[in-house]
Formats: structure tokens, sequence, C-alpha cells
């Protein structure tokens, strides 16, 4: 069941701006969440998971898993998988990569281009949508099950 309150909408004037989004997140993540992160190529995906992971406390590089389909990652207790399914031409591409293992209740997994896996992949806590607009974008967080709705309740948006 979804309430107004449970979208929340932010405009991100820059880089920095999408970062301070990725650090806020960060704070209201916990094991076992699935986030579709959706928007045209260079909408700012990456770069949110970057904002969300050096939060975290991860120190190392963050690079679009583009070629690799899926960068793993472990961070403050977590093990977040960040996935990209760009490449994919057909959904049972998912299921023969064998990422089904990675999602479970002890891993966050966040996954750009799910639609390229159609109802293969589980619903998401969080669908987090990326728009151009003006000279920033507009991210839109979308809470789709209980425990994403749980999740968004802690989440203290950057001003």
């Amino acid at each position: 069941m979804h309430t107004p309150d449970d979208t929340r909408k932010l405009f991100l004037a820059d880089e920095a701006a999408t970062l301070a989004l990725g650090a806020a997140l960060a704070g209201a993540l916990e094991a076992g969440l699935v986030v579709f992160l959706e928007g045209d190529l260079g909408a700012g995906k990456t770069t949110l998971t970057r904002g969300l992971l050096r939060a975290l406390g991860h120190t190392g590089r963050v690079k679009s898993p583009t070629y690799t389909l899926v960068e793993p990652y472990v961070v403050s207790n977590l093990y977040l998988y960040h996935f990209d399914l760009y490449r994919f031409h057909d959904p049972s591409e998912w299921e023969d990569a064998g990422f089904r293992d990675y999602f479970n209740p002890e891993s966050v997994c966040l996954i750009e281009w799910a639609d390229k896996a159609a109802a293969l992949l589980p619903e998401p806590d969080w669908l987090i949508q990326l728009a151009p607009q003006a000279e920033g974008r507009i991210a839109e967080i979308a809470a789709r099950t209980p425990h994403g709705t749980a999740c968004l309740a802690r989440l203290a948006l950057p001003t």
C-alpha cells in the first residue's frame, strides 16, 4: 500500500547535489533493500551511487558496472551490489548470469536498467528516477514495499 508520503522529490542543481542525495540515501539503507535506479544515459545514476558509497565509507573507485554487469562492495557491514543491465538484450540473460543469489536479506542491490530483466527481478523497495530539468535534474524516490516505506521514512533529504 502506498500513500503520498511514500514519494520524495528533490531538485539536484549539479553533481555535488547528486552526491549529497546519495549520502542521504546511505543513512536510510538497511540490508535486504532492492533499489531500481532509472534515468537516461548520463542522468546521474552512478554519481548517486558514488555519493551513497562514499557516505558508507568506501574510499576506492566507484565506476559504472556497464561492462562488468555488477560491482560488489562491502561497506558499513553491508554487502552492496551495483548492477547495470544496459547491455542485456533478453531478460533471460539475468538468469544466465547467476545474479539471483545476490538478492538476499544480507544484501543491498542497486540496479540500473532493471527493465532489461523484466519480471525476473524482485519488486524494488525503492524506485529512484532521475530526469533532466533546466541545468540540473529532478530525483524522485518512491517506496514500493513496506520495507521501502520504513527505510524512506528515515530519509533526511539534503537542503
